[in-house]
């Protein structure tokens, strides 16, 4: 983000100035989460059922897309942004996050994690990817670089469905604390059992284009904007003594620029920066928000443009010297 020009609001001011974006309209919300899900499930339908193949693809790619979207009503829902004294959106989305993979006993322990944390480093990453500086990349041990590496590597991403949502969202949590996360069983038996149902009713074939390569889309579009939102180029890492919850959340999340068509599909959620400044604004109020507070309008920004994804993933490491981020090789050349 740009310098602040003299007298623009930051910190708690900043977050003042969008408060009243917080205000809901439960129509307008009924009316997103409904058109959505009624559209992912039909798009669903018509990739594990309909006879021909190519029709089936492009649903299911579509689907995969409209995935995305109920993804983000499922995430304002658990921030309390959207629907939150609903009983039915609450079994709603219950079951909705048991479907994606996301149940939130799990989802919601790492990601207000990751709240309260944006912006400062972690080796653990808990509820975001690791970050750490060029210093402490210099003192780690061969297999610390290589865990840290493998754990922000593009494949990471590629095959999220399994190393995100089925692994480190569900399976581990489960593990670990099962009183606790009682809910990831339920997600693996609901996802196991729309797979299994699907393969019964129509094959193979109703499997893959009804859940297998729409969840795999889903989840490469998701966690790569996850993954970039909080790892890019001109991002910032406040010092320790300096860091508040404010500053990290326009400092150290990105404005992803997006077409009309990719910001429906994605929920606005591009609008980072204005989300982690509020999260209890609406996904469709944040384009408004940053629209009428002058200060949110020159963020660090980045786009789905080959060039700025492999950007993304070459800023591995912050370097406290340069302040800015820096690949392994900048860092290794660093004297």
């Amino acid at each position: 983000m740009n310098s602040p020009a003299s007298g623009a609001r930051s910190g708690r001011e900043l977050f003042d100035a969008t408060r009243p974006f917080v205000e809901e309209s439960t129509a307008r919300s009924w009316w997103h989460v409904g058109s959505t899900f009624t559209l992912m499930f039909a798009m669903l339908a018509g990739a594990a059922f309909l006879p021909w193949w190519p029709v089936r693809l492009l649903l299911a790619v579509l689907g995969s897309l409209v995935m995305v979207r109920a993804f983000i009503t499922f995430h304002d829902y658990q921030h309390g942004a959207i629907l939150r004294e609903s009983r039915l959106a609450s079994w709603l989305f219950g079951v909705y996050g048991c479907f994606a993979l996301t149940p939130a006993n799990s989802w919601n322990r790492s990601h207000n994690h990751h709240h309260r944390h944006v912006g400062q480093l972690s080796t653990e990453g808990v509820g975001a990817f690791p970050l750490i500086t060029v210093r402490m990349w210099r003192k780690a041990t061969r297999g610390q670089r290589a865990q840290y590496r493998a754990t922000r590597h593009p494949l990471i991403i590629l095959f999220g469905y399994v190393t995100v949502f089925f692994f480190s969202v569900s399976l581990e949590p489960l593990l670990r604390e099962p009183r606790r996360h009682w809910d990831s069983a339920f997600a693996l038996l609901i996802h196991g059992g729309v797979g299994a149902g699907l393969w019964w009713l129509g094959g193979f074939d109703a499997a893959f284009f009804g859940l297998l390569l729409p969840m795999s889309i889903s989840s490469v579009l998701g966690g790569y904007l996850f993954f970039a939102q909080h790892s890019f180029e001109s991002m910032v890492i406040l010092a320790p003594d300096k860091w508040n919850a404010y500053e990290a959340a326009v400092e150290s999340s990105s404005y992803l620029r997006t077409n009309a068509i990719m910001q429906w599909f994605t929920g606005n959620i591009g609008f980072h920066h204005v989300h982690h400044l509020n999260v209890r604004i609406p996904f469709y109020r944040l384009p408004e928000a940053m629209a009428a507070i002058p200060e949110l309008q020159s963020p660090h920004s980045t786009s789905l443009k080959p060039s700025d994804i492999i950007a993304c993933f070459r800023a591995s490491l912050w370097c406290e010297d340069r302040q800015r981020m820096v690949s392994y090789r900048e860092a290794d050349a660093i004297a």
